[in-house]
């Protein structure tokens, strides 16, 4: 059993250790830092530890093969450079100057953000965990857009310091899911409101209360928040994709802001959040589907997967 003076210590590492990473990171040269950021991912695909495992068990939903077939094993070593490649984005993106920053980025339908914004109405993007989505964030600050987004609590308290920072340094207003000085979704509503873009990261629930809904043709359980947000306020509900497009270190982010998820038609409560979460999800499993690699899950999504229980019966692992 782990001791408080051993997780102290622990966290202490950790702080040092990513505090140390991303100052050597930013003194890299540009192609030396993105070429040490693959060499630890194929080092970490090699190992083959429990993310690496998860992210394959999860790929094999997005590929519709067999869990042994060799597409796997290469797209599941693409999609560790992949996310290698979003965490040297993060420890580089706060020095890059905002022209990069922009010029970076190719944007579809941008038009349903901004023509919904400069009507009035706030807009809550729902993002699947692919490519950059903290470059999108500050893409969109620095085109003129304002940004207020969630983000889960880390262990220890400073490094989730020291990422809330570097976010809300990239331009973004940043709230805690737990823990913050006021309830995140009477704060959410009353941001779009205003109004303001609100992205959410929602292919994966971090609490009990999730609905179930089916993502690359299998049961998950995804967050009901971007579809009840939108209810509460008449925000717009759009479905966000991204993927990176080129190679390293030109690469370039690719945003794709999709058609609006309307309300069911009749309904009310939680069978309305799940008719919408369940179009969130379509769109999902066709982004997932065409860019497998840039779909950073490493964690348990799908209900075959877990323990679950019913909410009031236990936690949700």
């Amino acid at each position: 059993m782990s001791t408080p003076v051993a997780a102290g210590v622990r966290e202490q590492l950790a702080v040092l250790g990513y505090g140390g990473g991303w100052s050597a990171v930013r003194r890299l040269p540009e192609r030396a830092a993105y070429s040490s950021f693959d060499r630890l991912a194929d080092a970490a695909w090699r190992r083959r530890g429990d993310g690496v495992r998860r992210l394959e068990a999860n790929l094999v939903r997005a590929l519709d093969t067999p869990a042994e077939s060799p597409e796997v094993r290469e797209v599941s070593r693409a999609g560790m450079r992949s996310y290698l490649r979003y965490w040297c984005d993060a420890f580089r993106l706060p020095d890059w100057d905002p022209e990069r920053v922009v010029s970076r980025v190719r944007v579809e339908g941008e038009h349903r953000l901004r023509d919904n914004l400069a009507n009035g109405r706030g807009v809550v993007a729902a993002l699947p965990h692919m490519a950059n989505w903290d470059h999108a964030g500050a893409w969109a600050c620095l085109t003129g857009v304002p940004v207020t987004t969630v983000v889960e609590r880390l262990r220890p308290e400073r490094l989730y310091d020291r990422f809330l920072a570097y976010r809300t340094g990239l331009g973004m207003e940043v709230l805690p899911l737990t823990g913050g000085r006021e309830e995140v979704f009477g704060a959410l509503v009353r941001r779009l409101r205003e109004p303001r873009l609100v992205p959410l990261l929602a292919d994966r629930d971090l609490t009990s209360r999730g609905v179930e809904v089916e993502l690359l043709g299998e049961p998950a359980r995804l967050p009901p928040g971007p579809a009840a947000l939108a209810l509460r306020t008449g925000a717009a509900l759009l479905p966000v994709t991204l993927a990176y497009e080129g190679d390293t270190p030109g690469h370039r982010l690719v945003i794709r802001f999709h058609e609006e998820v309307g309300p069911p038609a009749s309904g009310a409560g939680r069978p309305r959040h799940t008719a919408m979460t369940q179009q969130v999800a379509d769109v999902f499993s066709a982004g997932i589907r065409s860019t497998p690699q840039d779909w950073h899950m490493l964690q348990t999504v799908f209900s075959a997967d877990l323990d679950w229980q019913p909410p009031g019966a236990g936690t949700h692992r």
